[in-house]
């Protein structure tokens, strides 16, 4: 059985419209989840190692006023698109949408004010905590209103994330979780000593800004062939990568399936991640850089994190060839992920 919580967290100031910020403790006898009602943001995850102890694998912050402070996204739920936008533009029935560009040309993860930047609605559910929104038409530049409900649910070992959404609209739609994780536990160096696998047999290439060029591309014979697990600093050495900030297609199919493995040997700390979505972002933290003061006093230097984020491929509403990412009016988006932490 689970245990819920609820406590405050402090309070918005009125420039950031104000309002109290919960947290919600989900405890199980191998994991704790601290969930923000801000932005749905995992503030803490504690899970055991094979020697029993504890420790926090995701980074972030101590306080509210870290996370209303410009950051990496860490921890929170990002939309109404995650991931990029080319130009922050799209057309959909004949008619041009502009986005906010917050991310060199591009808009990046919702736009300048997301899902990440907002108070959702909380209510306690069986093992869990469900969060509602209201994102009214015209929201960042998309279009309808778009109800939105994310529901994380733990039992035992397994924290299931669950996505949907309705919409007055078609609009695009794209929702995934940036939790940064390090095994080690947060506020460890790197993440070099990890093993990473993921399930993909393609993955996209992407141009100077990141936005995918179209083409899918086999993983065969590259840096991108992590088919077999591997330790990750040796991998980006070998490889001469800087690291991985790209999307890996997963097998097509509405049904649970296994979508990556993180392991950290020393510590015996593993994470395995199932989906229903087409796409994962592998992200190693390339732009962390240390300025960042996390939790108990934590600096967060280049590649001290990784992000698993499920999600559908990136600037799919201009690739007509990627996962159609439109939700239109009288259908329900519904996608979960479930994180599954071990320790062998």
């Amino acid at each position: 059985m689970t245990e819920v919580t609820r406590e405050a967290f402090g309070h918005l100031p009125q420039e950031e419209g104000g309002g109290t910020v919960e947290k919600f403790v989900l405890k199980s006898d191998s994991v704790k989840v601290e969930i923000l009602s801000l932005g749905c943001i995992v503030a803490a995850l504690e899970m055991k190692g094979r020697d029993g102890a504890f420790a926090d694998i995701v980074l972030g912050f101590d306080s509210l006023e870290g996370y209303t402070k410009k950051h990496p996204f860490f921890g929170a739920v990002v939309g109404r698109v995650a991931n990029r936008i080319a130009k922050g533009r799209f057309t959909l029935g004949g008619q041009e949408y502009q986005l906010a560009l917050n991310n060199g040309p591009n808009s990046l993860h919702g736009g300048a004010r997301g899902f990440d930047k907002v108070l959702w609605s909380p209510e306690v559910v069986p093992n869990g905590v469900r969060f509602f929104r209201l994102s009214p038409d015209g929201e960042e530049g998309y279009p309808g209103d778009l109800k939105v409900w994310v529901t994380y649910t733990l039992s035992g070992g397994e924290l299931a994330i669950n996505y949907q959404a309705q919409t007055s609209k078609t609009t695009p739609i794209n929702l995934t979780n940036h939790a940064y994780f390090n095994l080690a536990g947060q506020g460890s160096q790197d993440i070099y000593d990890h093993e990473i696998s993921i399930e993909a047999d393609s993955y996209l290439p992407v141009d100077d800004t990141k936005i995918p060029t179209g083409e899918v591309a086999t993983v065969q014979g590259t840096g991108f062939d992590l088919r077999v697990p591997v330790e990750l600093g040796k991998h980006l050495q070998r490889f001469r990568l800087d690291g991985f900030d790209h999307n890996f297609c997963l097998k097509p199919g509405p049904a649970r399936h296994l979508a990556a493995r993180a392991r950290h040997p020393p510590t015996g700390r593993a994470l395995e991640v199932h989906t229903t979505q087409p796409g994962l972002q592998f992200y190693t933290g390339n732009n962390l850089d240390g300025s960042l003061k996390g939790k108990g006093s934590a600096k967060y230097p280049k590649h001290s994190a990784f992000c698993l984020e499920t999600q559908s491929w990136p600037d799919a509403v201009n690739k007509p060839h990627f996962p159609d990412t439109l939700l239109r009016p009288g259908e329900e988006y519904n996608h979960t992920t479930w994180l599954v932490f071990s320790a062998a």
